[in-house]
């Protein structure tokens, strides 16, 4: 018996490690040059964290930037890489200053999501906006009160020429899903300490622009009626192991509804990996990275949606040719 848990530890440590090739969907890499200057930048950089920048104002969604690594994260406990967060807010261009950075909105409240927000806006003087969940992630980090706002459903919030707004969202259904963070939270703990509490769907406008980050594979139905965005940053983890139906309910409800002219996969990412080397796609135990992409391809081409892999830590001007 001994033996045979040998041999399965050791055969799922070796399929953890076998990420899906990205080569196959090459054809959707995003191939448009730098945006310029004076255009609204869309940066992804990992996992839900997405970073826009006018040049004035910035926002960024989770900044989520330690990746503890799989042992740690199942068998120990997690807390803020500080250096890691340093060297992630560095090469995303965030300033360590009181200032440009005004919001950082983790989209619900996983370790890989809330985690660093807290240090994120301590360090710049943004606002931790998010549920009592997140709330409670930056009390136990010591961040100030004035500092901390928890969001309202549905109220927009102005940030510089940015006017952002939360809808209700839900996590993928998987065995994360669910759970309050009732009390300040305090790291290390285990990961599974950080729940999920509130997720969104944030819309974020900007001078006749409009752009949707939907940071996990769920939705609650018919939160978005009525909501208009040009483009959706679609999280697809754990949406290959979904049913047909629930990809054709999360499409409908997230994508179409919004009548989105395009998309942008993000958290497919492992984020267990460091940030500082190439993103690969989960490994399949975890997850159908394939399955996904096909999906998203096959309805984007039925649909008229223009579907496409964002570049890495890069720049982009999500909306250039719609």
């Amino acid at each position: 018996m001994a033996v045979l848990l040998l041999l399965a530890a050791g055969v799922l440590a070796w399929l953890l490690q076998q990420h899906p090739a990205l080569a196959p969907y090459a054809p959707l890499a995003w191939k448009q040059s730098p945006p310029p200057p004076s255009a609204l930048k869309v940066s992804f950089l990992g996992v839900a964290t997405v970073l826009l920048d006018d040049g004035e104002t910035a926002i960024l969604t989770d900044g989520f930037f330690s990746r503890p690594d799989k042992l740690q994260t199942f068998l120990g406990k997690v807390e803020p890489d500080l250096d890691g967060i340093r060297r992630g807010m560095q090469r995303a261009g965030i300033p360590d200053r009181i200032g440009k950075l005004a919001a950082v909105i983790p989209v619900h409240s996983h370790y890989d999501h809330a985690m660093d927000a807290p240090e994120v806006a301590k360090r710049t003087g943004a606002l931790l906006l998010g549920s009592e969940s997140t709330a409670n992630v930056g009390r136990g980090w010591g961040l100030p009160e004035k500092q901390i706002r928890v969001a309202k459903l549905g109220e927009p919030m102005t940030f510089g020429r940015f006017t952002v707004t939360l809808f209700p969202s839900r996590h993928a259904p998987t065995g994360f899903t669910g759970g309050q963070i009732e009390e300040p939270l305090k790291p290390p703990v285990r990961a599974s300490d950080y729940k999920e509490g509130q997720s969104y769907a944030v819309l974020v406008q900007h001078d006749g622009k409009s752009l949707l980050i939907n940071g996990s594979a769920g939705f609650e139905p018919g939160a978005l009626k009525g909501v208009q965005a040009d483009v959706v940053l679609l999280g697809i983890g754990a949406l290959g192991p979904r049913g047909d139906n629930y990809r054709d309910a999360y499409w409908r409800e997230v994508v179409s509804t919004v009548k989105a002219k395009r998309v942008i996969p993000i958290h497919w990412d492992d984020f267990w990996l460091p940030s500082d080397q190439p993103m690969k796609p989960m490994p399949p135990p975890l997850d159908q990275f394939e399955r996904s992409m096909d999906f998203l391809r096959e309805r984007g081409a039925k649909e008229g949606v223009d579907v496409r892999l964002p570049l890495e830590w890069q720049a982009m001007d999500v909306w250039r040719g719609l």
